[in-house]
């Protein structure tokens, strides 16, 4: 069955409510041997709503008389129901997630300080440049001060609370493993290009059978919200999208192998936690590719978002706007703190190609940059002088854009588009056009995000404060008055990477598996309970 291509999905974003297929049907049970089957409309029971909206089930006996009502629990979707599941796109604000929240934090870190010394884990946290960049932009405008408080020194007081308060061991930002990312992308898409061109001279360019980092366009890896989208929806895609691991969890693997070892400590010895501007960074740490069979556990074990983050502080009366003792003592601990990345507020995984052609090309090269549409899809070209164009890529954020994404690789790669999870993955068809075009004139790389304005304005940031220049009454998420502000914050401060470059020899050194593996996702939904 194939649809329109003028059909899109519309209020789409980057967490979405559970679909018809997150509901469970009624299980019926059959009577017992020598049990009485009860004719229809005859419950034994029936369930009311009490004035709180808890739901009871009474009970009522032949007379029909009602007796004492028992409260039923809540139903909750564990983060391994919806990862099993692929009825929804991505994962929802709503879904009740048990072992991915701030409270499931403060109680291991309770019960962790009751623990005998030999006996405690090592709690560490790492948090991700666009939620300090989010609380920077709330403290600020909440703050009676003229100067805004930049994301350092968010970062800074928050290293404070967390250690004094909290009793984390060591804190982190996500900067430098995002650096790694960075490098590693870039690596790949190298090794792609070069593979492709050879296939292309000897005619037989990206035919070999689904398996992945054979295609271009190499699409950005970064985002779950997306990666979740294609393995469930877009399974013609999945070998176009990069191997290489998210920030997030290479900052696992450098918590629990490699600075482990240095701490003397196994991967379980360790609990990792990340804050992150997003809700589907939590299903990302919760894949079984970042579980440890051998020690059991996983490499980053909780997730939460900058919300959660600034409930936490609320509640221990923490106010980030009030300068604290030993906030100017920088301590780095084994990572450099807040290394910059110039292009993007997502990771900037496109300018980091583009750089790198500009650096390692003997002619010099000329940036063009073509917006289409909106601000959320650009496309650039890297020049000669001449006028060749020798690198095409994009930049796409938000679903709406993702969607016409998907047809433009399908239809410049030849791959039919729509297939779903159960759709074959073929070769790719090279069409005469193509051929006379060459192979620089497609795109050939994009940075993908689920959130329209990228990872500043994820689901999981905090809405924007008061009124003032973004309205006024409640503003709703996505402002973009707001997200601008966040945007400002987020280059608010930070140091160079180069800094740090004995460090990154020492870590290659090291080996550390930086790439990980996608698939795709089988349906089990049909008929009526598919949600268009």
């Amino acid at each position: 069955m194939t649809f329109s291509g003028a059909l899109t999905l519309t209020d789409l974003n980057d967490f979405i409510t559970p679909s018809q297929a997150c509901i469970k049907p009624v299980e019926e049970i059959k009577p017992k041997n020598g049990q009485k089957e009860k004719e229809p409309g005859a419950a034994a029971s029936e369930i009311m709503i009490d004035g709180s909206g808890a739901y009871y089930e009474v009970s009522q006996d032949g007379g029909g008389t009602s007796g004492a009502g028992r409260r039923l629990e809540q139903a909750q979707i564990s983060l391994n129901d919806c990862l099993a599941c692929s009825g929804c796109i991505t994962s929802a604000e709503s879904v009740l997630i048990t072992l991915q929240s701030h409270e499931e934090v403060l109680k291991f870190l309770e019960s962790n300080s009751k623990e005998e010394e030999a006996k405690r884990k090592i709690p560490v946290v790492s948090i991700a440049p666009q939620a300090l960049a989010s609380l920077a932009a709330a403290v600020s405008a909440s703050s009676s001060s003229s100067a805004p408080i930049t994301a350092q020194q968010i970062l800074r007081r928050l290293r404070v609370f967390l250690k004094q308060t909290l009793g984390f061991a060591h804190v982190f930002d996500t900067t430098f493993a995002r650096e790694l990312a960075l490098r590693e992308h870039v690596k790949e898409f190298l090794e792609r290009r070069d593979k492709a061109r050879r296939q292309a001279e000897s005619g037989k360019e990206n035919q070999e059978p689904s398996g992945q980092g054979h295609f271009l366009p190499m699409l950005a890896s970064a985002c779950p919200g997306w990666i979740c989208y294609a393995e469930k929806t877009h399974a013609e895609m999945i070998p176009f999208i990069a191997n290489t691991k998210s920030p997030q969890q290479i900052m696992g693997t450098l918590v629990k192998e490699w600075m482990g070892k240095k701490w003397g400590k196994r991967p379980d010895d360790i609990y990792h936690v990340c804050v992150m501007p997003c809700y589907d960074k939590k299903l990302e740490a919760s894949r079984s590719d970042f579980y440890n069979e051998l020690y059991s556990t996983r490499d980053v074990d909780c997730v939460v978002t900058t919300g959660e983050l600034d409930v936490v502080l609320r509640d221990k009366g923490w106010d980030l706007s009030i300068p604290v003792d030993g906030e100017m003592d920088i301590e780095h601990e084994l990572l450099p703190e807040l290394i910059t990345h110039p292009g993007t507020s997502s990771g900037s995984y496109l300018h980091a190609i583009i750089n790198h052609l500009k650096k390692i090309s003997e002619k010099p090269l000329e940036i063009s940059v073509k917006q289409i549409r909106n601000a959320d899809y650009e496309e650039y070209e890297l020049r000669e002088e001449g006028g060749r164009v020798v690198f095409k890529g994009a930049k796409c954020y938000g679903f709406r854009n993702l969607q016409n994404v998907v047809r433009k690789v399908g239809r410049e790669s030849g791959v039919r588009v729509g297939m779903g999870a159960a759709g074959k993955l073929g070769g790719r068809v090279m069409r005469k056009k193509d051929k006379e075009e060459g192979q620089n004139q497609r795109i050939e790389y994009i940075e993908v995000m689920a959130c329209p304005s990228g990872c500043v304005n994820g689901g999981g940031q905090l809405k924007a404060v008061g009124g003032g220049e973004w309205g006024e009454g409640e503003v709703r998420w996505g402002n973009r008055e707001w997200t601008k502000r966040v945007e400002e914050m987020y280059w608010s401060s930070g140091n160079d990477a180069e800094q740090s470059s004995e460090l990154l020899r020492e870590i290659d050194e090291a080996e550390l598996g930086l790439r990980t593996s996608y698939r795709a996702v089988e349906s089990n939904v049909v008929g009526l309970a598919v949600k268009w």
